[in-house]
């Protein structure tokens, strides 16, 4: 099964968080915060949204930076996706 978002959704898949910090302390799970850096696995077209034209600025295979609680989680077999609007990423990691 694939997603193909509408409008100005974009498709993300969380890029998993660091294990240990820098100083080499192990986070356990429920230490860790929810991964703001996610990758694009789908664009949807653009087009006209609240009567306003949207153009699509990232591309597939993008890493992004989200806002923290931005986006709908799905999970589609057995992966976890989010679907957030383009104006939910905040910025492209390059």
């Amino acid at each position: 099964m694939t997603i193909k978002p509408l409008l100005d959704r974009v498709v993300l898949k969380t890029v998993e968080a660091e294990e240990t910090t820098k100083s080499g302390i192990i986070l356990t799970a429920s230490a860790k915060e929810k991964p703001e850096i996610a990758e694009v696995v789908a664009v949807g077209p653009g087009g006209k949204v609240d009567g306003a034209e949207v153009e699509m600025f990232v591309r597939v295979g993008d890493k992004v930076i989200t806002a923290k609680y931005a986006g709908t989680e799905v999970k589609v077999d057995g992966v976890e996706y989010s679907i957030v609007r383009q104006s939910d990423i905040l910025a492209v990691v390059e």
